[in-house]
């Protein structure tokens, strides 16, 4: 028989640091991975089997199969939830952006104090989604609220801001715009990317200053661009605060988020199984729309180390 060939003193010793490293690289992630486990992965397969169960918390699940996805398709107030949290996202969203960006254009001019200005703007968006910031909105949007009387001294309207099935709506989008700062901060981080070369040349060759927002700042922006459209939209979607505090969902749940909904039936209502099946419905949507995003994003995001995709 041949004799078994000897591994090298050399590989071995670089086998076993291999081995150390790798092991100190785990135990390095290892809190990061044992709550991920325990605190996402855990919950979200439980999530995914209650919400084929009858559950209430008070007694063991009770297996349903797709009951309770079947039942979501004839619930009135699931879909308008749907409905109203559509119209919510795609109206404040593109709004929340647009403003962001003129603000962000605007203090990107490097004049005096214009750090400053973007810093204070960026204060909303940290405590815009705060209990208390959402009590105060109700206050002043509510009958006896400042903006509603100052509205009703201008004879433009009289009526409770919040308690009006024409308006509700209309405050919280207000409200979720107020919280451009974070969008706002991105876009100023892109636009000092761009190469101030490209506006001169631009210059040179006589394009106005609107000519060469459409053809440099926006076509080298898009990547920023389409990074805030997936990020606002998919916390659009899991917006709770606004709508619960200030409205309650009403009137005629005219402002019903889909979260707002789904926290209703989970601990109002005690239907665990259904509340569940809704998350699983809502992640499928955001995943959907996400999806649509990124396949759509090649006939428009512009990257400049792929020859313009």
């Amino acid at each position: 028989m041949e004799k078994e060939k000897k591994i090298p003193a050399s590989l071995s010793l670089e086998s076993r640091n291999l081995r150390a490293d790798n092991l100190s690289g785990y135990l390095s992630i290892s809190p990061w991975l044992i709550g991920f486990i325990l605190l996402i992965l855990g919950p979200m397969l439980a999530s995914l089997y209650l919400s084929f169960t009858d559950y209430n918390l008070l007694s063991a699940p009770n297996w349903v199969g797709l009951a309770n996805y079947q039942n979501l398709l004839s619930d009135g107030r699931f879909l308008k939830s749907l409905e109203v949290t559509f119209k919510f996202v795609f109206i404040s969203v593109p709004l929340k952006l647009i403003f962001a960006l003129a603000l962000a254009l605007l203090f990107n001019t490097g004049r005096k104090g214009s750090s400053l200005f973007a810093a204070v703007y960026y204060v909303p968006s940290i405590i815009g989604g705060s209990v208390a910031i959402a009590v105060v909105w109700r206050q002043l949007f509510g009958r006896q609220g400042a903006i509603t009387q100052i509205l009703s001294a201008l004879n433009i309207t009289d009526a409770n801001l919040i308690g009006n099935p024409n308006t509700a709506l209309s405050v919280l989008i207000l409200l979720v715009i107020w919280q451009f700062g974070s969008p706002m901060i991105i876009f100023l981080a892109g636009l000092r990317q761009i190469p101030l070369e490209l506006y001169e040349a631009a210059s040179v060759d006589g394009a106005t200053k609107i000519r060469q927002f459409f053809s440099i700042t926006l076509p080298m922006l898009t990547p920023v661009i389409f990074f805030n459209l997936v990020m606002q939209t998919i916390q659009g979607f899991m917006t709770f605060t606004q709508s619960y505090l200030i409205t309650g969902g009403g009137p005629l749940d005219e402002t019903l988020f889909y979260a707002v909904y789904l926290y209703e039936t989970a601990f109002e209502y005690l239907r665990m199984g259904y509340a569940s099946a809704m998350a699983w419905v809502l992640l499928i949507i955001i995943a959907v729309i996400t999806s649509i995003f990124f396949l759509t994003s090649k006939y428009w995001v512009f990257y400049q180390s792929e020859g313009g995709r």
